[in-house]
């Protein structure tokens, strides 16, 4: 396994986001509706069902992808031998450029995609991974999750998953 999908250069607390996710929902309002002039409101085209938000926030929000996994979900690894679970995402890169290059140019992932820290495990060990969404899928197989850290922070959500310990959040 290479060094790029071993723990990030930030340290990790092993616990999860304090609002149990690593991207804040955005409220549903009703789209088209005008705002008063000079109040830096953006305004959905109409049917999208997208948020009335600042400009600013609007155009970040734009241009961010939804994650396509959840926090306390089981993923696995497309190309290397392991598999972990979800307990925080990052919408874009958000690691250091050095670990960013040591990846192999070949399958260097793209920056502007979530990138998703994992709990994870191989045949040999359990560690914290940092890994982006092009290079992971769901984990089907059913085994039980045997990292010791998982239970700090999450709890079976009894479907084959895990969810956010209610304990942890704020």
């Amino acid at each position: 396994m290479g060094s790029h999908d071993k723990a990030r250069a930030k340290p990790a607390t092993g616990a999860p986001a304090p609002d149990g996710n690593g991207m804040a929902p955005v409220p549903e309002t009703t789209a088209g509706v005008s705002a008063p002039e000079g109040k830096g409101i953006a305004v959905a085209p109409e049917g999208t069902g997208a948020s009335l938000l600042p400009s600013a926030a609007a155009e970040f929000h734009s241009t961010m992808r939804e994650a396509k996994f959840r926090i306390g979900e089981v993923v696995r690894h497309k190309h290397f031998p392991f598999r972990g679970v979800v307990f925080d995402v990052d919408p874009v890169f958000d690691n250091t450029e050095e670990w960013w290059l040591s990846i192999p140019e070949e399958i260097r992932p793209h920056k502007d995609q979530p990138f998703y820290h994992l709990l994870a495990e191989n045949a040999d060990s359990e560690y914290v991974a940092y890994v982006s969404e092009q290079n992971l899928e769901r984990d089907f197989s059913d085994e039980p999750v045997r990292h010791p850290k998982v239970n700090e922070a999450l709890a079976d959500d009894g479907a084959g998953g895990w969810r956010v310990r209610r304990d942890l959040i704020n």
